[in-house]
């Protein structure tokens, strides 16, 4: 509960910053030009408020509404996803949205997916000059990578060590990595000292690298105990640190890697068994161990899923290898922040072609989803790295030519500015309505897929 309430305040927290400044973008170009801001709203209202202030002489009611999906900025003589008709049909106002030239408007528009990214850029380029950055180089890796069976049928070996593609050398271990081996005809490998190419027969896909179970790819990871808690599992089974795991079942395991594939392994037979009697047998199972500098082996039988939770940790990946940390002046940050945020919206924009199919609309996640990936203790790095990584999603999202977002808008005002005529007002509203229907869609299924996860009826 204690994890859940922290990542909750973490994910209302970035959000509703975001969703400020965005909508304080609009607010700003509007006041700028004498455009006329009737409300600015965080959260949506509909039939009731839960705060709501006027100040004096002031055209701008400011408030708070009670549905945590966004927030509004209304702005006079304009259509948007209030659908005030009404207003349309009095005569136009010189403190109008309607009124103003098409590039005035045009800047109104797009004031809040630009001051979205702006902040994304300017969060990195802080978090650089306040933290630096950590990341681990590929060929450090010494140990190399744990490869599962569709990566050795196409020529991968356990304990390769990735040097990069015919395009790119590689340099931090991450996702890029796996989206540079996805577009590659050519992987270069160190194999017992000697640099060895793998050629790639067909196009990877990066979706199905990153959910293969166990995934295409992952650092490998000796099979030892790092730590043990007290009073649990692997503490009753007197397993100590350094101990190594030999063995689940009877089959052996040669990293922590596979150690949790086989686990991973009994867990679906367990959860696929028919008949008691195939749920009797599927909950004992065997893990075989010793404790370090010893040659002596202890097999333990467990019962699952009471066991499952085995009380021992081992060690992360980064405490293997070299992580190599960079320093960043203040003047330093600015473009390396730049560089960073660019790198990850070009990372994002190239992903959306997976977004096209099943396994795609089935990884598509919506606020359970975007709120678990907070960590489940106060960290301000990891938190910063995620709002300036909402940041650029929402700047980008917002500005897709779709109607009721920011891009419809910018699309019918293009037209204007080269045809030289406005879309009709029936064909604006209408276009609203199809707009906030898709986008109640895609939020519908995108929170249904959270819900079949929860449930464990989809992976």
């Amino acid at each position: 509960m204690e994890v859940f309430l922290i990542r909750l305040l973490q994910f209302m927290l970035s959000i509703s910053l975001l969703v400020l400044l965005h909508e304080g973008g609009h607010f700003f170009f509007s006041r700028l030009f004498g455009v006329r801001v009737e409300k600015f709203y965080l959260f949506f209202d509909p039939w009731f408020h839960l705060f709501e202030w006027k100040p004096k002489k002031s055209e701008t009611t400011y408030g708070i509404g009670w549905l945590p999906l966004g927030g509004y900025c209304k702005i006079a003589g304009m259509i948007d996803e209030s659908f005030d008709t009404e207003q349309m049909k009095q005569p136009e106002q010189p403190w109008e949205f309607r009124s103003k030239p098409a590039w005035q408007r045009l800047l109104i528009m797009i004031g809040g997916v630009l001051v979205n990214f702006l902040l994304a850029l300017f969060i990195y380029a802080m978090v650089l000059f306040t933290w630096g950055n950590d990341y681990i180089r590929t060929q450090d890796m010494s140990m190399g990578m744990k490869f599962n069976s569709e990566a050795k049928a196409l020529g991968f070996q356990d304990h390769d060590i990735l040097v990069g593609t015919d395009n790119t050398t590689f340099e931090a271990y991450g996702v890029d990595v796996f989206r540079e081996m996805a577009k590659a005809s050519r992987v270069d490998v160190l194999r017992n000292g000697k640099k060895v190419s793998i050629d790639l027969p067909v196009e990877l896909n990066l979706l199905d690298m990153l959910k293969q179970t166990p995934q295409f790819m992952s650092p490998f990871m000796p099979a030892r105990v790092d730590s043990v808690i007290p009073r649990t599992t692997a503490a009753r089974l007197d397993m100590r640190k350094g101990d190594e795991l030999l063995a689940v079942n009877g089959v052996k395991v040669d990293s922590y890697n596979e150690f949790q594939n086989e686990m991973g392994k009994l867990t679906d037979v367990l959860a696929a068994a028919q008949t008691r009697a195939d749920s009797l047998k599927a909950r004992h199972i065997s893990v075989t161990f010793r404790h370090e500098g010893s040659n002596q082996a202890y097999t333990a039988t467990l019962t699952m899923p009471e066991d499952m939770k085995f009380g021992f940790f081992p060690k992360l990946y980064t405490d293997y290898y070299k992580v190599t940390h960079q320093e960043y002046g203040f003047f330093e940050s600015i473009p390396a922040g730049i560089a960073y945020g660019w790198n990850q919206l070009r990372g994002y924009v190239g992903d959306l072609k997976y977004l096209f199919s099943a396994d795609g609309a089935k990884s598509l996640g919506g606020f359970g989803a975007i709120g678990s990936l907070f960590p489940p203790t106060w960290d301000w790095h990891a938190f910063w790295l995620m709002t300036a990584w909402l940041s650029i999603i929402l700047a980008f999202m917002n500005i897709l030519p779709i109607p009721a977002l920011d891009g419809g808008h910018v699309l019918f005002l293009l037209y204007e500015i080269i045809f030289r005529r406005k879309p009709g007002e029936k064909f604006l509203v209408r276009a609203e309505y199809i707009g906030f229907t898709i986008l109640i869609l895609l939020m519908l299924v995108a929170n249904l897929n959270d819900v079949l996860r929860w449930l464990g009826i989809m992976y």
